[in-house]
């Protein structure tokens, strides 16, 4: 039986035998691979679960571990530097909620923010992005351009497919990275020799980053610190809704019309 959620957050019941460094009645963050997290009892690896403080809520740890290796590493593997400019994608999403934060408040960088409606962009502006532009509009390339001066951006973040690639390009500056990730929208993308021959001229990069295939010990360090800078208030998973079990599927069509921001918790009592 097929059984949905791959971060889950509760306290150890059992340890198999020969695992180390985690006990019964911990407060622990996990992820399962296999899935399965909708449940009242799920099993994981050792290799995947991080102890959290007493002081740190469930519904907040969870938010965590599949975002943590997404936006820490992202930005990592961006070279984002103090001062420079990044701009984020779908800002008031999970993944935009965290990097807006991350890249403010520990990289020192100055944030454009992408989303499609007047609420999120407010919301990704109170998270610290310096500006926020529409993406609904074709144009939010000359509008993120607009807001570095005519420069563009340092660094753009990439994650869909369509028209998105050529724009992101566009709203790149001279010497900029474009950072790939999460392609599973992006299949449909093709480069023209145009806009090859600017990305030549203009000595852009272009950066892929899959977490998927990064070592796990590289990845659960990104999870155990970022887990960290909520635990010191640096930053704040944004968890816009905590559902019951039985609420579901009315959850996950939220998701999908794209009605929510942040996170969406499911809450499942034992």
């Amino acid at each position: 039986m097929f059984t949905p959620g791959v971060e889950v957050a509760g306290v150890i019941d059992a340890i198999g035998s020969g695992v180390s460094g985690l006990r019964v009645g911990q407060r622990v963050v996990a992820t399962l691979p296999e899935l399965g997290g909708f449940a009242e009892e799920a099993i994981a690896a050792a290799s995947r679960v991080v102890g959290i403080a007493d002081s740190l809520a469930f519904e907040r740890a969870v938010a965590v571990p599949v975002l943590a290796p997404t936006t820490l590493l992202v930005l990592r593997a961006s070279r984002l530097a103090a001062g420079e400019t990044l701009f984020v994608p779908s800002a008031a999403g999970a993944a935009g909620t965290l990097l807006v934060q991350l890249a403010k408040r520990v990289f020192g960088a100055k944030v454009v923010a992408g989303a499609s409606s007047e609420e999120k962009r407010e919301l990704a502006l109170g998270l610290g992005a310096d500006i926020a532009v529409d993406t609904s509009h074709a144009s939010w390339s000359e509008r993120v351009r607009e807001g570095t001066a005519g420069r563009g951006a340092d660094v753009v973040l990439l994650r869909e497919g369509g028209d998105v690639p050529a724009a992101s390009l566009r709203a790149l500056g001279f010497r900029g990275r474009l950072v790939v990730f999460g392609v599973d929208n992006m299949f449909d993308t093709a480069f023209t020799k145009e806009q090859v021959g600017s990305l030549l001229a203009q000595n852009q990069a272009v950066i892929g980053v899959a977490t998927f295939s990064l070592p796990e010990a590289e990845v659960q360090a990104a999870v155990r610190e970022v887990l960290e800078l909520v635990e010191r208030g640096v930053i704040e998973p944004v968890v816009s809704h905590v559902v019951e079990l039985a609420e579901v599927r009315r959850a996950m069509h939220d998701l999908r019309e794209r009605r929510t921001s942040g996170k969406v918790v499911v809450r499942v009592r034992a």
